[in-house]
């Protein structure tokens, strides 16, 4: 059905929609929406990344809703301000759902311009990765409590800590070493810690499993301490675990990755040659792909 609305009615809705506080979910912030050739660019900011995003929006074509596609089924709406509280809805998903880290993405006048189309998935097919559960505290490991749930770990008094030596325990049975992420716990410093393991109805065997810790006190700078495959696991997991290690301390607001992991193939990952040693990336996709001046 061809719509009555101008593009500018639609721009203006979709504006008020986004750029109020709240409007999508927690770790969405609005910059600006945008009109260009063919739609518009919503601009933003996720979490703490410090990366600016913009993903394109094409203008209406007729009255369906832009949940269209998929199980949806596009039901018509009534007005641009219907059409934009739909569109927020969908934008809302998609960004919990992953947006930001499955996405192509291309710089473009100073922020990250996502792109899904023809995206590759964030880990090979046949396996998944996930967050190791901070089951002591019956919480996750999530990027909005990630911080709050390792720092009570780590600051709780001996005489009443939970036992450290539980989490990941599944990991250790699977033949894994686990000293360094539980150590990291203790020290109030970790900073992500994930896992690997077979997409099957069990969710076994564990096959790999990433650490980071927070190298400073403003949490700025974030240490890939460990990388770990089990034998005769593809690459690419190694690969997925090292890249969603990087998002997840982007989210949490790492500017850098710095790390002593001596693995030519980080290379291919982003990162270089710090000064004074190991590796180093920068988490801000418009910085230059090296800086060895910042060191380690």
């Amino acid at each position: 059905m061809t719509i009555e609305w101008s593009r500018q009615e639609v721009l203006e809705a979709v504006r008020t929609r986004l750029l109020r506080a709240g409007a999508v979910l927690d770790g969405y912030s609005a910059v600006d929406v945008v009109a260009e050739s063919g739609g518009m660019l919503v601009i933003f900011h996720w979490r703490r990344d410090p990366n600016t995003y913009a993903i394109k929006v094409e203008f209406p074509r007729g009255s369906a809703s832009p949940w269209t596609g998929g199980s949806y089924t596009g039901l018509p709406v009534t007005a641009p301000d219907e059409w934009a509280a739909d569109f927020a809805s969908r934008f809302a998903i998609e960004l919990d759902n992953g947006l930001v880290r499955r996405s192509r993405r291309m710089i473009r006048d100073g922020y990250v311009l996502l792109d899904t189309h023809d995206a590759p998935d964030a880990w090979p097919a046949g396996f998944y990765i996930g967050r190791v559960a901070l089951n002591d505290l019956k919480l996750s490991a999530s990027p909005d409590d990630l911080e709050k749930a390792y720092s009570i770990l780590g600051s709780l008094p001996a005489s009443v800590s939970p036992p450290v030596s539980e989490v990941g325990a599944w990991l250790a049975q699977a033949g894994m070493d686990v000293t360094i992420p539980r150590q990291l716990i203790v020290e109030a410093r970790l900073a992500c810690w994930l896992q690997a393991y077979v997409d099957n109805a069990h969710g076994e065997p564990y096959v790999g499993q990433a650490a980071a810790s927070w190298e400073d006190k403003r949490r700025t700078i974030a240490r890939l301490d460990l990388v770990h495959i089990q034998p005769g696991v593809p690459s690419e997991v190694r690969d997925a675990l090292v890249r969603l290690v990087v998002c997840e301390v982007a989210e949490a607001g790492a500017l850098r990755v710095v790390t002593a992991v001596d693995d030519p193939e980080l290379h291919g990952l982003g990162f270089r040659p710090a000064n004074g040693g190991g590796l180093a990336l920068h988490t801000r996709s418009t910085e230059p792909p090296s800086d060895p001046a910042a060191g380690t």
